[in-house]
């Protein structure tokens, strides 16, 4: 994955840089040694490696807009990170940029239940938002598989999602407001406590933008009372394709579950081994997941039921108490550690139409042996936000590339089905070179003025979302 060359005067100023950012932090939050940034080196796509200029740990917004003021001022890129978990490469740094954290920036700064909002500094993690609330009888809806460890911003960033996202939607159906620090260190606020704003639908461009715009410090999130009760059941198929069928008819027929998941049986397989939650021997299976009174919760699940008793399942199990639920979305939410125990692996992002998901499941087992790599798949299949998991062996010369491109083929498939490079992972640099399969040379045009807007220089997140050429031209003026 190629990378721009790093600038050679910036690297000859790290020692002015870093004096000049040590004045305006408190001691310790610039980290510049060279072994201890190597800890900020990669993502989660740690495949790609490259330690960064230097670190900080700002701890609130006013620290941020004095970073970004003395690396606007120097021309010194800057890389947003929020927990590092992002799988698409988005907080990767280059050899010459300021790899900027918002890991301290953790606190509740209000919450307000009559109106249903919590605010937040934007490094606080996606399940404490919930802890911050849940005693009180409220939740925080998104809950990408990573909740435990990824921050709001970077959920912000990516616009994420999660397994419950089907009913509630992904982060910019729960996010109301934000403040921003630009790259030349002025504060905005965008959004707020309220339902809707005026004028241009800002918010909306943040939310998805990757650290390409600016930095958020601060997140106003939609909170909700949680639901009386939710039950899932376990449906096992003998095929993905026919999983998929049914996954379509359930919501062909105007049945809305919480969550609709699909695991096949590599990452069954896996996961039964790693976290034993009880799950059937088949080839494919689906949590379907419904919540609301007992009444409501035996009412959809008959209606689903039903129709997975037409596609002939090998089981169809209800939950039967807390626990047995528990389990159930213990090991949907350990999928990926599961994985990671048995291969290396390149974990996809793409979307398509539900009414496709038999037919692209299908291409990817058929593209799994033309390439000789093994394919996992679980995802949120209730929304056609697929995770294809490309098996490979990262020390065999040559196999990296080999699940990049195959990896390459699945993205396209997406598009050319009518759905798109990414449902909730972001572009980072993963995708970026595939922009051109899904966007005209003049809807990237107008996406990279909407950058030169909000940062002329092209110093946030350098080498990210954008062909590399295109943004090597911007760069060069």
């Amino acid at each position: 994955m190629e990378m721009p060359e790093p600038d050679a005067e910036i690297l000859a100023k790290k020692t002015q840089i870093v004096a000049r950012l040590q004045a305006v932090l408190p001691d310790g939050a610039v980290i510049s040694d060279v072994a201890e940034v190597k800890a900020y080196e990669c993502d989660a796509l740690s495949a790609y490696r490259c330690p960064p200029l230097c670190a900080v740990l700002p701890a609130d917004t006013e620290q941020v807009s004095a970073v970004l003021k003395i690396c606007h001022e120097m021309g010194v890129p800057v890389v947003p990170r929020g927990s590092g978990t992002s799988l698409a490469g988005g907080a990767l740094p280059t050899a010459d940029s300021v790899i900027l954290g918002v890991a301290r920036m953790n606190d509740v700064l209000e919450v307000d239940y009559d109106n249903r909002f919590i605010q937040v500094q934007s490094g606080r993690t996606n399940l404490s938002v919930t802890g911050a609330v849940e005693e009180d009888g409220f939740f925080y809806a998104p809950d990408p598989s990573s909740q435990l460890a990824c921050a709001i911003a970077g959920n912000i960033a990516m616009n994420s999602g999660g397994a419950h996202c089907l009913k509630y939607g992904v982060t910019t159906n729960n996010l109301l407001g934000v403040t921003l620090v630009l790259m030349d260190g002025e504060v905005v606020e965008i959004g707020g406590a309220h339902l809707d704003a005026s004028g241009l639908d800002l918010l909306g461009l943040i939310c998805g933008s990757e650290g390409q715009l600016g930095v958020v410090t601060e997140a106003t999130l939609k909170i909700l009372p949680k639901p009386e009760g939710a039950r899932p059941v376990l449906i096992g198929f003998d095929s993905n394709e026919v999983a998929g069928a049914c996954v379509s008819d359930i919501i062909k027929a105007g049945v809305l579950p919480v969550a609709i998941e699909f695991m096949d049986r590599p990452c069954i397989e896996a996961t039964e081994a790693f976290a034993h939650p009880g799950y059937p021997d088949c080839e494919a299976l689906l949590i379907v997941e419904v919540e609301g009174s007992d009444a409501e919760i035996d009412f959809q699940l008959g209606r689903i039921m039903e129709i997975a008793a037409r596609h002939n399942p090998v089981e169809l199990r209800q939950s039967q108490s807390e626990e047995e639920s528990a389990k159930i979305w213990l090991g949907r939410k350990s999928a990926f550690g599961a994985m990671g125990q048995i291969n290396d692996y390149m974990c996809l992002d793409g979307t398509i139409p539900v009414s496709e998901l038999p037919y692209v499941l299908r291409r990817i087992g058929e593209l799994s042996k033309e390439y000789g790599l093994g394919v996992g798949n679980v995802f949120h299949a209730g929304d056609g936000n697929m995770h294809p998991l490309i098996l490979y062996d990262a020390n065999k010369p040559g196999d990296l590339e080999l699940a990049e491109r195959f990896g390459a083929d699945v993205l396209r498939l997406c598009v050319e089905v009518g759905g798109c490079l990414t449902g909730e992972h972001g572009v980072g640099i993963e995708k970026r070179d595939l922009m051109v399969d899904q966007f005209t040379s003049a809807d990237i045009e107008a996406q990279l003025r909407v950058k030169d807007v909000f940062d002329p220089k092209w110093l946030l997140n350098p080498a990210k979302v954008f062909p590399l050429q295109a943004t090597k031209a911007r760069r060069a003026g």
